[in-house]
């Protein structure tokens, strides 16, 4: 069989820059929460210490973008919305954490088409997860 010169198409977890810069955005994301009073509001539904929080979207993010499929690997399928259920999320937990996310990348340099790109889908699953009226 010839071989073929097209190039594989990169994931977005190649584009981000793989693990080390994943985990980057996760822990920069994570120290955000902690210490920005904007997002007291998600901080407070999340347990203290957080370093549980920071392995699961890590793991999460790992094979949503792309990447090693670590969550299913150790958790089985994410279920996300029913993972939250037991979190009142409404509009403002939604944009605590679209707006803490978006800060993150781009304290860590991400140009902004990689952003954009990020934050529609990010919109799109931060937006299925809200679970109470506003």
């Amino acid at each position: 069989m010839p071989e073929s010169n097209t190039p594989e198409p990169q994931t977005l977890y190649d584009v981000m820059g793989g693990a080390s810069r994943l985990r980057e955005l996760v822990d920069r994301f994570y120290d955000l929460m902690e210490l920005e009073p904007e997002f007291a509001g998600i901080h407070a539904l999340h347990p203290k210490p957080n370093d549980s929080s920071r392995e699961k979207l890590f793991m999460f993010l790992s094979g949503w973008t792309g990447g090693p499929d670590l969550f299913v690997e150790r958790h089985g399928h994410p279920r996300l919305r029913a993972r939250h259920l037991p979190f009142a999320i409404g509009t403002s937990e939604r944009d605590q954490w679209l707006r803490a996310m978006a800060w993150a990348m781009e304290d860590l340099g991400y140009d902004e088409a990689l952003r954009m790109r990020l934050m529609q889908s990010f919109y799109q699953t931060a937006d299925w997860m809200r679970n109470k009226a506003d």
